[in-house]
C-alpha cells in the first residue's frame, strides 16, 4: 500500500486584475507537479479544450498563460494543501483549502467561477458558499473521466466560456 505524502500546491494562481472568469481545479496532479504547470499531464484535455474553443496554438507554458491572460480566465485550485497517495481526487486527506474569498477580494472583477471537479464545487460550497458570486460546472478534463467524450466536453466548454 502506498504512503499518504503531504503536499503543499506549488503554483500561484494565474490571474490578472481584468479576469473575470475563474476557473478552479481540485489540486495538481503528480505529473502537474513534475512538468510545473496546471493541467500537465499529457493527456489531460484542458489545454486541447481551450485551444480547440479559442482556435488558438498553445503548446508553451507562455501561450498557455497569454490565452489565458487575453480572455481574461484566472486558474487556480481549491486545494492549498493535503495528504495524498496519488492523483485521484478520491484519494485526497486532511485537505485545507485555498482563500478563495481573498482572491475574490483583490480580484473584483471575477463575475463567475467554473469549477474543473466535483471535488473542487463540493469544497467551495462547504467552504465559500456563503459568497454572492454566480458558479457552473464545467466537465473535467482528466483522463480519468471518460465519460463524456471530448467533443462533448468542447462543446459544453464553449458554451459556457464564450
Amino acid at each position: 500500500m502506498q504512503k499518504l505524502s503531504n503536499t503543499t500546491h506549488p503554483f500561484k494562481p494565474i490571474i490578472e486584475n481584468n479576469s473575470n472568469i475563474l476557473i478552479l481545479g481540485s489540486f495538481p496532479s503528480i505529473n502537474s507537479f513534475k512538468n510545473s504547470f496546471y493541467y500537465a499531464h499529457k493527456q489531460n484535455q484542458f489545454w486541447k479544450i481551450l485551444s480547440n474553443i479559442y482556435n488558438k496554438d498553445i503548446k508553451t507554458k507562455k501561450a498557455k498563460i497569454a490565452l489565458l491572460k487575453e480572455k481574461n480566465i484566472a486558474l487556480w485550485d481549491i486545494i492549498e494543501s493535503c495528504q495524498r497517495k496519488n492523483s485521484s481526487d478520491a484519494n485526497l486527506k486532511d485537505i485545507k483549502v485555498n482563500d478563495i474569498e481573498l482572491l475574490l477580494k483583490k480580484y473584483k472583477n471575477i463575475k463567475i467561477i467554473f469549477f474543473t471537479s466535483k471535488t473542487a464545487e463540493k469544497l467551495y460550497n462547504k467552504y465559500f458558499s456563503h459568497l454572492h458570486i454566480k458558479t457552473d460546472y464545467l466537465p473535467s478534463p482528466s483522463p480519468a473521466y471518460a465519460s463524456i467524450t471530448l467533443e462533448i466536453k468542447i462543446k459544453v466548454y464553449k458554451e459556457k466560456l464564450l
